[in-house]
């Protein structure tokens, strides 16, 4: 599930945070992050289960107007169409789903208001109106107004990130990548795809494993997270030495973090190419660092690279990796 691009990103937030807190311990930073990328396939599941838990405020709405005084003839037959939603009944279906979610408690029942509030919203929208006018029942038809959901009503959605930020600190940052994964999911589902519970890491995918070449997405992230926190004073050094014209003090703590950790990635990978390197490094500091951060972390990680490539303290070989 968890990709390079994020892997990198709970890498540099674990070296960030153990670096300023001036703890040490790599053997505790190797648990706070498998923790983060576990914590992330949860949020994955927990906002999967929203689906299921919106089909149950539907059913308890149509239950509740059923049971009216005086019922109008809508209300005694209702339009079930979102209520028999074919991909809730795949998640239904799948007891591995089910199983994990009631085992690690990722439900909604602590947050009804919040989920009939949201299906409320939903209901006023048109194309949950057309969706639900729309005489087609077919998988296509009903993972398509779930990507609506996901794609329009949660990223922003403040009621949402009070409930995730109160649940787990590691959620904080990671609704927008699960919010695409989930789509992605859905999207599979509509092109024909099954539904199974995704490994943790996408190397562990029955994709990925029949391809050559690629590596362990868990060795991958644990050893460049273990370079980076072994070599940061020698690596913080290397940067201070290399801006003349800037106090060390002054060096931007996060712009540290991402250069370190591109040179231990450039260090330790031979086979990732040094472009690859360089320009993911850039995006993640986009995001976390100041709006001078993208120049700064380009021209200095390039510099570096380069300099480390001359005196061969770093190594690429091969076509397309310089």
């Amino acid at each position: 599930m968890l990709n390079r691009r994020i892997l990198r990103v709970k890498a540099f937030k674990i070296l960030y945070s153990y670096v300023s807190s001036g703890s040490t311990s790599i053997m505790s930073a190797e648990k706070d992050l498998l923790l983060s990328c576990e914590k992330c396939r949860d949020l994955y599941l927990l906002m999967l289960n929203l689906a299921r838990a919106l089909r149950n405020a539907e059913g308890d709405s149509i239950a509740a107007r059923r049971n009216k005084f005086l019922p109008t003839e809508e209300d005694i037959n209702p339009n079930m169409k979102f209520f028999g939603n074919l991909f809730v009944e795949t998640l239904d279906n799948n007891m591995d789903f089910v199983k994990i979610c009631e085992k690690k408690g990722l439900l909604w029942k602590e947050h009804d208001i919040f989920v009939r509030r949201l299906l409320k919203s939903v209901s006023s929208k048109e194309y949950f109106m057309k969706y639900m006018e729309s005489p087609e029942r077919s998988m296509a038809d009903d993972c398509g107004v779930f990507i609506r959901i996901y794609e329009n009503e949660l990223e922003d959605n403040d009621e949402l990130q009070q409930i995730l930020e109160d649940a787990s600190l590691y959620w904080v940052d990671d609704l927008g990548y699960v919010l695409g994964y989930v789509i992605k999911t859905l999207k599979g589902l509509r092109k024909g795809e099954t539904f199974s519970v995704p490994p943790l890491f996408q190397s562990d995918s029955e994709s990925a494993k029949s391809s050559e070449g690629i590596e362990d997405d868990k060795a991958y992230v644990l050893k460049l997270l273990d370079y980076a926190m072994a070599n940061y004073d020698r690596l913080f050094k290397m940067i201070a030495s290399s801006t003349a014209n800037w106090d060390s003090d002054r060096l931007v703590s996060t712009d540290a973090a991402l250069i370190i950790l591109g040179l231990s990635e450039a260090a330790v990978f031979p086979q990732i190419p040094v472009k690859v390197t360089i320009n993911e490094y850039v995006e993640i500091s986009k995001y976390y660092s100041t709006s001078n951060s993208r120049i700064f972390v380009n021209g200095l990680l390039d510099r570096l690279i380069q300099k480390g490539l001359e005196d061969g303290s770093i190594v690429k070989s091969g076509k397309g990796l310089l």
